[in-house]
């Protein structure tokens, strides 16, 4: 990834945790309601609120509903809601993969596209998907629709039933309800860009 195209962030300097833990306080929210709502597990909850796991973006999104706010709040503050809203290529956020990711983190690297509009209902991001062994993928889903645009690489996409490859130039549209996975198939990262779109 070119240096100097993006502002990296690992989730520490982000502070997403305290945010959370911030909006559940506010809202009178035990940790046991916030995994009522979220479906997450309480240890992973206090692991997320203490920033020592990196949450991908299928928590994010079910965090974000659960909380009432949009995903863009975990990336920065929430401005005012805007019409229009352009990010500069220097103003987008990453988030890094942890070289020894633990379990329920990340296994990707991703920025968010646009962080400023909070009411919004498609989340666009760049993602690079890292190398791996099919038993290593981890499987997800959460409530909406998904996006993907292969810019380059090879990349596979598993659910419970099905197998896709796609090559740069493809798309796929699928409904992110659905158990999925990606992995790169080569031995470099494979960059798309992602488009979530989330129920209300």
């Amino acid at each position: 990834m070119p240096q100097g195209e993006q502002t990296s962030f690992a989730v520490e300097e982000l502070k997403i945790g305290g945010k959370i833990k911030y909006l559940r306080e506010k809202n009178f929210f035990t940790l046991q309601d916030l995994a009522a709502k979220t479906g997450l597990s309480k240890a992973i909850l206090t692991e997320i609120e203490a920033d020592e796991v990196m949450p991908p973006v299928a928590t994010l999104l079910k965090l974000a509903k659960g909380l009432n706010v949009g995903m863009a709040y975990f990336f920065r503050d929430e401005a005012p809601a805007e019409q229009i809203s352009v990010t500069r290529t220097g103003e987008r956020v990453q988030v890094k993969r942890r070289p020894h990711h633990r379990e329920g983190e990340v296994d990707y690297i991703y920025e968010s596209l646009e962080a400023r509009m909070p009411g919004k209902h498609m989340e666009p991001l760049l993602v690079d998907f890292v190398p791996m062994e099919k038993t290593d993928m981890v499987f997800t889903s959460h409530e909406g629709e998904e996006f993907v645009f292969l810019l380059d690489g090879k990349l596979e996409f598993r659910t419970n039933d099905r197998v896709e490859t796609l090559s740069a130039g493809d798309a796929l549209y699928f409904d992110s309800a659905l158990n999925h996975s990606f992995r790169s198939l080569t031995d470099a990262p494979a960059r798309a860009v992602v488009v979530v779109w989330s129920k209300t």
